[in-house]
């Protein structure tokens, strides 16, 4: 008799209703033309490179007026649908199309370790 495995089903989530919130250590200077996102260098390497190479301990990324909306957003209580009709509201067709763009921003976001996420409503 072959015995197979029983794998619980992964739980699905909707990217639509899911909450970003900003990490801590980020620090985040709003300017009228510009938006900066300090991101602290932190890592082991990241480190050593500090001290030997004389590099910078804080990464500075410079964010325009869409990327500064949601940034401004990513706070705990706004959810990604919510993120992009005030994104809409605001910017109107210049941000099309919306949500590709957004997804691939909050995906971006996630991969270098800036948000965290809490479930949503």
């Amino acid at each position: 008799m072959i015995r197979i495995p029983y794998k619980k089903p992964k739980k699905v989530q909707n990217l639509l209703t899911m909450i970003p919130v900003l990490k801590e250590g980020l620090f985040v200077v709003y300017c009228s033309e510009k938006t900066t996102v300090f991101v602290p260098r932190k890592s082991w390497i990241e480190r050593q490179a500090i001290r030997l190479l004389k590099q910078p301990s804080v990464i500075q990324v410079k964010l325009d007026a869409h990327g500064a909306a949601v940034i401004k957003k990513c706070d705990g209580q706004h959810s990604i649908s919510e993120i992009a009709s005030a994104l809409y509201d605001e910017f109107g067709e210049a941000v099309e199309p919306l949500l590709p763009r957004l997804v691939k921003f909050i995906e971006m976001m996630e991969v270098n370790n800036w948000i965290e996420w809490r479930s949503g409503r």
